[in-house]
């Protein structure tokens, strides 16, 4: 290695080289299969991205050639990846929920040229539509299960890529060396496209200075080390998993852990213990779901001894323990061991010194609750266009509601409409053909992220997406953002999707959850079959009124709900109304429920402000 080439400007595939070579026998990742914990060193984990990525090119991948993944979370998601960029080539990922149309429409538009599958499910996704994919050269299957009698002549397996690379490198001993020397921080790693849940998605093209950036921006901001260790769940193709699976931890060498599967998660985190962990909103509503439940299986001594815990500590969800009189630690240190700990244990976070929200925006009611558990929540907030988190709470100075200050290397300002805007070396290159959309992003150096902020205290606070300000007919501006989310703190409502624009007053489709409610209909004697009998029951009606009538007490009159229309099914992937990443598809579901948002308006208002 060149003696100039220095880390801080070493490129994440030059890094993952140097972990190797000055900490071979750490543990890098780990990965659960049949119940147990598999570790893999920092040099098997460059050995087999340096092997996936030879095999790649002796089977005919183009130089800077595009590979797309298509799995769930796990080792090989990352050993593609970085054995990809190891060799010069672009990753990009794909949702491995996404159906076989968007599939198509993201390795279309990528140009990629090899797909790493991760079984014989999404394997069928691609060939599906390979007859659209003229540019495909080679899909690679991470579990071969089930495809034994396939014809294809486009197949390999992952293992035998690894092998063929093995041999190759035999063949050029110093190939992956001369790679990396040519390789700079200007260079693409990674494409992560956009959610599109306005229209089809945008390919963001992320630089080695942008995920170096980022990656900086995180250790330094949550006290990212060594030490560190975090669950990677979300998917890796959103670049807020990306920041923490992989930007920051090849910069801080810690270890990732990867589950048996995204439904095994709660499991898993009781068994890793993360001192680091990245939750969306909905996982976060999840958690406190399930908490929620648990209590209500309670009953008795042990219900009331949580709720007085609960009462007694949530003054001092937003004070840090350092700041804390002596009476005010005391009194935590008792709830803590009599109730608090039990319950950071169910849900596996009780070794986490930091915990992140963020990707969406999230009820402060949620936020409130677990911090007053002792859970240390901060809310973050970020782009794909920034590489991930851009401006970030510290444990210090938790101001309700807000996303923090910018984080280090990026720098806010407030637009004159409102806008908030971004810039810093974590703000991507453009989007991939797409010159237009990169113009009207990126102006005059800076970032125009979309939503409408303002500062207090030093600290960012989000209103809402700038397209998504509603203008009631009395000329009121609205946040459905606050609204929502406000809703959202109970954990018996999973979404909330406020109507107001142009309309006499604020309504909302509401869809329950079915865990919470169903166990709360089991407790009360409510009979039900099904999701739509339960939200069709006149006693569930009778519940949610009251969670709205809590919600409007916490929001001006202006913004409260008047009237609301209970789902009757769950908002679905398939069925167009959320995005991969479960962001609703507004402009879809006012359609689709057309008849029903006019009848919320064919009558007087049945929820008094």
């Amino acid at each position: 290695m060149p003696q100039a080439l220095q880390r801080d400007t070493m490129t994440l595939p030059q890094l993952l080289r140097d972990n190797a070579q000055r900490m071979p026998e750490r543990i890098a990742l780990r990965q659960k299969d049949f119940g147990i914990w598999q570790p893999i060193t920092w040099a098997e984990y460059y050995a087999q991205a340096r092997h996936f990525g030879l095999g790649m090119l002796a089977l005919g991948l183009e130089s800077r050639g595009h590979v797309a993944i298509l799995s769930e979370n796990r080792a090989e998601w990352v050993i593609a990846q970085l054995g990809a960029g190891l060799v010069g080539a672009v990753s990009i990922g794909v949702y491995a929920t996404s159906p076989a149309n968007e599939v198509a429409y993201v390795l279309g538009h990528s140009d990629a040229e090899v797909v790493v599958c991760e079984d014989q499910e999404q394997t069928d996704k691609v060939l599906e539509c390979l007859h659209e994919l003229p540019k495909i050269k080679r899909i690679v299957v991470i579990d071969p299960k089930g495809l034994r009698h396939y014809e294809s002549d486009k197949l390999s397996t992952f293992k035998d890529v690894i092998e063929k690379g093995a041999a190759y490198e035999k063949e050029h001993p110093g190939l992956i060396d001369a790679c990396l020397a040519e390789q700079g921080l200007s260079d693409i790693g990674l494409m992560v496209y956009t959610s599109g849940s306005t229209g089809k998605p945008k390919g963001a093209m992320l630089s080695y200075r942008n995920m170096r950036a980022e990656g900086a921006a995180v250790i330094d901001r949550l006290g990212y080390t060594q030490e560190t260790t975090n669950l990677s769940y979300l998917p890796l193709c959103h670049v807020a998993e990306q920041m923490l699976t992989v930007m920051a931890p090849l910069q801080a060498g810690s270890c990732v852990s990867f589950g048996e599967s995204i439904r095994t998660v709660q499991e898993d985190l009781r068994e890793i213990a993360p001192t680091l962990f990245l939750g969306v909103p909905r996982i976060w509503e999840k958690l406190h779901s399930a908490i929620h439940i648990k209590m209500i299986e309670a009953k008795g001594f042990r219900r009331r001894l949580y709720e007085k815990a609960v009462s007694l500590c949530e003054p001092l969800a937003e004070k840090a323990p350092a700041a804390r009189t002596l009476r005010e630690k005391i009194l935590f240190g008792l709830c803590y061991l009599f109730v608090f700990r039990a319950l950071q244990n169910f849900i596996g976070l009780r070794q986490a010194k930091v915990a992140l929200t963020g990707a969406a925006p999230i009820s402060p009611l949620i936020v409130r609750f677990f911090r007053t558990i002792g859970v240390p929540l901060v809310e973050v907030y970020g782009l794909t266009e920034t590489s991930g988190m851009v401006t970030g709470q510290r444990l210090d100075a938790l101001l309700p509601g807000a996303v923090g200050p910018a984080v280090q290397g990026a720098e806010v300002q407030i637009g004159p409409d409102g806008e908030l805007l971004v810039r810093g070396e974590m703000v991507f290159e453009g989007y991939y053909r797409n010159e237009e959309a990169t113009r009207a992003s990126i102006r005059n150096g800076w970032l125009h992220t979309g939503d409408v902020a303002k500062m207090e205290g030093g600290q960012v606070k989000i209103v809402d997406r700038l397209k998504d300000i509603m203008i009631t007919a009395g000329g009121k501006n609205l946040s459905p953002s606050e609204i929502e989310n406000t809703v959202k703190g109970s954990a018996f409502i999973k979404e909330c999707i406020v109507i107001a624009e142009s309309r006499r007053y604020p309504a909302a489709l509401i869809q329950i959850d079915a865990e919470t409610v169903g166990k709360w209909a089991e407790e009360n004697r409510v009979p039900f079959t099904n999701y739509k009998s339960l939200a069709e029951n006149s006693r569930v009606r009778e519940l949610i009124d009251g969670e709205v009538e809590r919600a409007n007490r916490q929001l001006a009159p202006v913004a409260q709900i008047k009237k609301f229309h209970l789902l009757t099914k769950e908002l679905d992937h398939d069925d167009d109304e959320v995005t991969a990443t479960m962001k609703v598809r507004r402009a879809n579901i006012y359609k689709k429920y057309a008849a029903e948002i006019e009848g919320l308006y064919k009558s007087a208002p049945a929820v008094a402000a």
